[in-house]
């Protein structure tokens, strides 16, 4: 688990910031406008000498922790578990975790700083050496009860805040306690984190409720209450920060308590990294037994330092807290685990409701599926998730047929489709643009956000840009031309993505390039953080992960890699809710992972692109392969020898070319024969798609005789799962149902991460 803490006041230096300004020149001039002077100048030079006064040095200092936050994400493409920051510091927290854009941080930051300047006649001082329970007998018996704890920094360093009269006046006392070992005054003109800050909390307060605040895409813990912040207490408890206790070695020791952790200081200087140093080896881990009762839970008596035990660390990790919160409290789920939109209806409604009522979310395959169907299914779905649960539903590129897509669109929109899967799409089409313009508007900060929610599902890196991109000017002026979206439609297109999160797709049973996980999600993660800096975007884009996921160790993998969510395919149509016909499933239940195959695709059969499909008990893709190999080499049918001809006609098609043929003229667009007619290559490729089709309808049907031409999509995830589950009670598919596959899929990724995460530390038990 990787933490990021940002630093407060006291970590400035001059010269902090360095290459920064100028690797992030658009943030550095909206600083400067905001704040009215070169924030370059001030980290870089301090001509006045201002850098260590409250109202410069709260903004210098967000501003640098905020671009070193983004360089971070910008070099590894991977965001934190958790996040944490000293007072100030917060603020970067919270805009790492998305509460917040960098305007918005900076300006809060500013008014903050403005504030707290104010503040005159007070005084801080550090004690090192005694406990804060020491600390608190020691005011209590001296009477010095205007004097409040501000900063618990580590066990045996906490800052005392008040008058400076009083400070002066504790300083003897403290000097002559035992065990003290330094009282340290400090050069500050305000008692801040105490009660003598209520009116400028009282101020700020006002400034925060007319702030919008968004929901938290990485856990932040708060200053205040050493938790995890709540929504909707946001803003009141970052006003209560200014007038109350840093509890920062409690919120270290509830980290520490979540199980194994690497926290990484992100901004100028290293002083949390040493207060982290010590907090870890002098005191023990905040244990908490359930995530439900992290924000409930009252705090915890002062902690009795002592050498922490690795012993005393529990896990926390639960298939509920798998994933991005943002992603699942944005779509309603309790897991966040999809299920993909299988061709020809293998991903039925009745498999998206059971996906929906579980707390998870399915999408309806609609490839392949007629109209009527699908509008007949998605009211079906519509009718049993009438209480806000999550559903979705595939539209899937056919690049002969956009028509359809459009024709599609239309009825999602129609019956207020909120959530559709986009899939083998190699560029972004008006069908998609349509379908995202109309759910825009503006919130009352004029930010535009999306309620028609598009998740891309993308194996490559250029279709991701595209889906990362705005809507491209010359489709929206098109659309427009074409009265199909408005004037205000097309201008908030602009600036916002087409996409609102992309799945990363490697290998799988669908149309794919077959790479890598390990190295596509990482590849996909830093390409969605360039464009949302490119482009300044203010949402949040998930990046999740789908392919090759049947196993709960493959499904940890994905998380670890940091996928927000991951989607799983193949291991679903081999339950009792898809609509795969009683046949394949028998076969696919036996299959291993060595038993699919990549061949080509039916749809886009002349360019080569493949998909994967079941090999164990099936001719089709030897048959398949051998088609395209002949369609390669060969100008016309009457090329191919004799021996070859009679063959595919007599045991692949059954018929001859020229009944084949007729078939295809019967239900293909008349330009297209006619192109066929005239080019002898071209019909040679109508001709062998059919056997794409042909197969696919004999898999729909199951029909026994026919087997060996089955063509049924299936990665090899399946084969894993199969031999996961071998001699267990789902070993068979009778037993197998979408949602109890998905819920023990993420109760077993969290059961084995938490295995192996306390196996690093040498841990024997939990």
């Amino acid at each position: 688990m990787t933490i990021f803490v940002f630093p407060g006041q006291g970590s400035q230096v001059k010269g902090m910031g360095g290459n920064l300004f100028n690797e992030f020149r658009e943030l550095t001039a909206q600083a400067d406008d905001i704040l009215g002077y070169s924030i370059r100048e001030l980290c870089m030079e301090d001509p006045n000498s201002t850098l260590g006064q409250t109202q410069y040095t709260q903004p210098a200092l967000f501003v640098v922790s905020a671009l070193s936050y983004l360089k971070r994400i910008k070099e590894t493409g991977r965001k934190p578990d958790f996040v944490a920051g000293h007072s100030l510091g917060e603020y970067n927290a919270l805009f790492a975790a998305g509460a917040f854009d960098f305007e918005t941080g900076l300006k809060l930051v500013k008014k903050r700083g403005e504030l707290m300047s104010l503040a005159t006649g007070g005084g801080m001082a550090v004690v090192l050496g005694i406990t804060e329970e020491n600390i608190v007998e020691v005011l209590k018996q001296n009477g010095l009860y205007s004097i409040d704890i501000a900063n618990v920094n580590s066990p045996y360093q906490i800052a005392l805040s008040g008058l400076k009269e009083d400070i002066d006046q504790a300083r003897p006392i403290f000097e002559a306690t035992p065990n003290v070992q330094l009282f340290i005054p400090l050069n500050v003109s305000g008692a801040f984190h105490s009660r003598y800050m209520t009116d400028a909390r009282l101020e700020f307060e006002k400034i925060l409720n007319t702030c919008t605040f968004y929901p938290l895409s990485i856990p932040v813990i708060s200053n205040v209450y050493a938790r995890p912040y709540k929504r909707e207490l946001l803003q009141s408890t970052l006003a209560e920060q200014i007038n109350s206790s840093v509890k920062w070695t409690e919120s270290i020791r509830y980290l520490m308590g979540l199980g194994e952790s690497v926290f990484e200081e992100i901004g100028p200087g290293r002083v949390l990294t040493g207060l982290v140093e010590r907090i870890q080896r002098e005191a023990t881990p905040l244990v908490i037994d359930t995530p439900e009762q992290v924000e409930e839970e009252p705090a915890p008596k002062p902690m009795e330092p002592s050498e922490p035990s690795h012993s005393a660390i529990r896990s926390e990790i639960t298939a509920f807290l798998l994933g991005n919160p943002e992603f699942k409290n944005e779509y309603h789920l309790k897991y966040a685990y999809l299920t993909g939109g299988m061709h020809y209806g293998i991903a039925s409604e009745d498999l998206v409701i059971k996906m929906g009522k579980a707390g998870m979310m399915g999408f309806l395959g609609t490839h392949g599926m007629e109209l009527p169907q699908i509008d007949n299914a998605i009211r079906q779905i519509q009718k049993n998730l009438n209480e806000g649960q999550a559903y979705g539903v595939n539209l899937f590129h056919n690049p002969a047929d956009p028509e359809r897509e459009e024709k599609l669109v239309d009825l999602y929109l129609a019956l207020g489709v909120k959530v559709i899967e986009a899939s083998a799409f190699l560029t972004v089409t008006p069908a998609l643009i349509i379908y995202h313009a109309k759910g825009l508007k503006r919130d009352v900060n004029g930010r535009v956000v999306s309620s028609n929610r598009i998740i891309a599902k993308v194996s490559r890196p250029e279709v991701a840009e595209a889906f990362l991109s705005p809507a491209p000017r010359h489709i929206l002026d098109k659309l427009l031309q074409e009265n199909k979206i408005t004037l205000e439609e097309a201008d908030m297109s602009e600036n916002i993505p087409i996409a609102d999160d992309i799945c990363a797709e490697s290998d799988s049973g669908g149309y794919t390039d077959g790479a890598s996980a390990y190295t596509l999600i990482p590849a996909m993660m830093s390409l969605r953080d360039e464009m949302k800096e490119k482009y300044h975007y203010h949402n949040n884009i998930r990046v999740g992960a789908a392919g090759g996921i049947g196993t709960p160790q493959a499904a940890a993998a994905a998380f670890i890699l940091g996928a927000d969510f991951i989607l799983t395919g193949s291991i679903n149509q081999c339950t009792v809710e898809a609509r795969t016909n009683d046949v394949v499933k028998d076969l696919l239940q036996q299959i291993n992972v060595q038993d699919t195959d990549y061949v080509p695709y039916g749809n886009m059969f002349e360019t080569g692109v493949k998909v994967q499909v079941l090999k164990k008990g099936v001719f089709f893709p030897a048959r398949a392969k051998k088609l395209y190999d002949l369609y390669c080499q060969h100008h016309s049918l009457d090329e191919i020898d004799e021996k070859t001809r009679i063959q595919i006609q007599d045991k692949y098609f059954k018929r001859s070319f020229n009944e084949v043929y007729e078939e295809v003229k019967a239900y293909s667009p008349e330009h297209k024969i006619h192109k066929a007619d005239q080019n002898p290559k071209q019909k040679m490729a109508l001709i062998f798609r059919w056997y794409f089709e042909y197969s696919n309808r004999l898999a729909l049907s199951g029909s026994k005789e026919h087997i060996v031409d089955y063509q049924v999509y299936c990665g090899s995830a399946l084969g894993a799962f199969n031999q996961w589950v071998k001699g267990t009670d789902i070993s068979m598919w009778r037993n197998r149902h979408v949602d109890e596959i998905g819920e023990k899929i993420m109760n077993e990724t969290a059961k084995m991460l938490n295995q192996k995460f306390t196996g690093f530390l040498g841990i024997k038990e939990l």
